[in-house]
């Protein structure tokens, strides 16, 4: 057994809570290396001297290109537990500790992996209606501004006492209410915005004031009467909030410019020289050195403050679901869990999704957000789907890899996406080729984590310029089959606590670029055939997969019978 491969970590994401009387256990092996792995586990305050314990088999998670990963999940009226490994590769027996490897059983408590306390804060603790959702997601300016239509018109700049405020297509809040509708027809229940609060930019990620909605785009009035309306449909929806940075016309930058080293806002800023030179390059901390954007100093009291004002108000006031927060990672730990609670304050069941590109892991202990941007999920969709850069076989990997960062509940509440304000557009990744398109979508409502679609992806919009991926909504393409697949597509996903709950196992994989995997959970499975190649299959389940039975099309509701036959770069599911 190679000894350097093994690896456990208790309270991360090899050892957590999903109930005050359930914990889950991970151990990492080399791959293919060992032949059975167990854990001990027993009372780590036992009166008993060496204490009682009981063994779990653990069964194979995950693999990936290197490593195996083994779990048990031990259900127990214990709170506080103390646990141990053991590991057998076909010839030697090995017990794993926390300080080491033995041959020999340990009997001291001591020397055990430790989860010294279940507390109920620590439990993995994720909106129910989160993994029911299926995302669509907005960017106000480009979607509509009327029923089925955007009516571009000159840039519209508007002048209000705290700056101007422009726009670049004429997208308003009154155009998404009248195509509440058309998102829902496509099986969308929950809705993301970009950012909608009074700002100078079209992009509106340069706030004038956190406390009104954009001129340009609409109304108080307005946005109450949207919500209202998502949540009569059934749909939640969530707001872009962008806390790391403000605009040159927020109320403390205007101070700070105006009134210099004697403005009692310096300290709401990050690294300002004087006097205050507003040009490029700044000579102050900004987004990315953005003169238009002033990064704020979100470790100050009254700062922090602020920002929990903000979070609070947009829910009590108006009764948004959560947030998205930008640019998460540079903004300070503390103030995202006074945030949180100050959010979770104002409605108990609101989800926080963070803007992050890098694995997330330090972000999504349970104190801060729910879930994160997957952006490991695009890169991986991209080198497969788009182009064809890595197998099946480094794909299945590489997902699977993905997967185990986080607890299973964590990575299935993740925002996975192809398409973003932020990315050049999947179609023009895929040079056009609709039908990769349609297959990597597919293959996104069949994953775990929550599935987003950006609008217009359904019409077919193409963009590799900011400019051209934040292009209007095609609404004369709208009304096309591709719309009505990913309309299928959800209603199966919205059915089967396998797609949006499951465990994820591939099962088969081959050059050719057919992959099949499986999705579990509560005893039912979801198997999900993709054929990533320009070439039509014909494919026998059992005959590849050892799966015996009679199969259902969980999209047409038909019998499979003999041979599975699938279209160039097109999927399917069966139960």
């Amino acid at each position: 057994m190679i000894k350097e491969a093994v690896l456990h970590m208790p309270l991360s994401q090899y050892a957590y809570a999903t109930s005050e009387n359930a914990i889950t256990i991970r151990l990492r092996t080399a791959k293919d290396d060992v032949t059975y792995v167990g854990t001990f586990y027993g009372d780590r305050v036992a009166y008993e001297e060496p204490i009682p314990v009981t063994e779990v088999s653990m069964e194979k998670c995950a693999t990936d290109d290197l490593f195996d990963y083994y779990e048990a999940n031990i259900n127990t009226d214990l709170t506080r537990v103390c646990y141990y490994f053991k590991i057998f590769d076909g010839k030697d027996i090995y017990f794993y500790y926390s300080r080491g490897f033995t041959d020999n059983m340990t009997a001291h408590r001591t020397e055990y992996f430790q989860y010294p306390f279940i507390r109920r804060e620590e439990v993995v603790n994720i909106p129910e209606w989160a993994y029911e959702s299926v995302m669509y997601h907005i960017f106000p300016d480009s979607f509509a501004n009327g029923n089925r239509t955007i009516d571009i018109k000159e840039k519209t700049s508007i002048e209000t006492p705290d700056g101007i405020s422009i726009n670049r297509l004429g997208g308003t809040l009154r155009g998404i209410i009248e195509n509440l509708d058309y998102i829902k027809g496509l099986g969308a229940n929950l809705i993301y915005l970009n950012p909608i609060f009074a700002a100078n930019s079209y992009h509106k990620y340069d706030t004038i004031d956190y406390f009104k909605i954009d001129p340009c785009f609409g109304t108080d009035d307005d946005f109450k009467e949207l919500v209202c309306k998502v949540h009569e449909n059934g749909m939640h929806i969530i707001l872009d909030g962008v806390f790391n940075h403000c605009g040159p016309d927020f109320f403390a930058f205007k101070d700070v410019l105006k009134n210099g080293e004697d403005s009692k806002y310096c300290h709401w800023f990050y690294n300002l020289k004087f006097p205050i030179e507003y040009k490029d390059p700044p000579n102050y901390e900004c987004f990315a050195y953005v003169k238009e954007m002033p990064k704020l100093n979100t470790s100050d009291p009254e700062v922090r403050d602020y920002i929990c004002k903000v979070g609070r108000y947009w829910i009590e006031e108006f009764g948004i679901d959560g947030w998205r927060l930008d640019v998460a990672n540079e903004v300070d730990h503390d103030t995202w869990r006074a945030f949180r609670k100050a959010v979770l304050s104002a409605k108990s069941d609101a989800f926080l999704i963070a803007e992050i590109w890098e694995d997330a892991d330090v972000w999504l202990k349970g104190d801060q957000f729910h879930s994160a941007m997957n952006y490991t999920f695009t890169y991986l969709c991209r080198d497969f789907f788009a182009g064809n850069k890595i197998s099946a076989a480094e794909f299945d990997q590489q997902m699977q890899k993905a997967l185990i960062r986080y607890p299973r509940p964590v990575s299935n509440a993740q925002m996975n996406f192809l398409d973003s304000h932020d990315v050049p557009r999947f179609l023009s990744l895929c040079e056009g080729n609709r039908k990769k398109l349609s297959l990597a979508i597919f293959y996104l409502m069949m994953a775990p984590g929550i599935p987003s679609v950006f609008y217009g992806d359904e019409c077919f919009i193409e963009g590799v310029t900011e400019s051209k991926y934040r292009s209007p909504m095609a609404w004369d393409k709208s009304d096309n089959d591709f719309s009505n697949d990913i309309s299928k597509w959800s209603s199966v996903r919205k059915r089967c606590d396998a797609l949006k709950l499951g465990d994820y196992k591939g099962l088969y994989v081959d050059e050719s670029g057919l992959y099949i995997f499986k999705r579990s959970y509560d005893g039912k499975n979801a198997y999900v055939v993709i054929n990533n190649s320009d070439s039509q299959i014909d494919i026998k389940l059992y005959d590849i997969c050892h799966l015996k039975g009679d199969f259902t099309n969980m999209i047409t509701g038909e019998k499979i019978e003999g041979i599975l036959t699938l279209e160039a770069y097109s999927g399917g599911v069966f139960e």
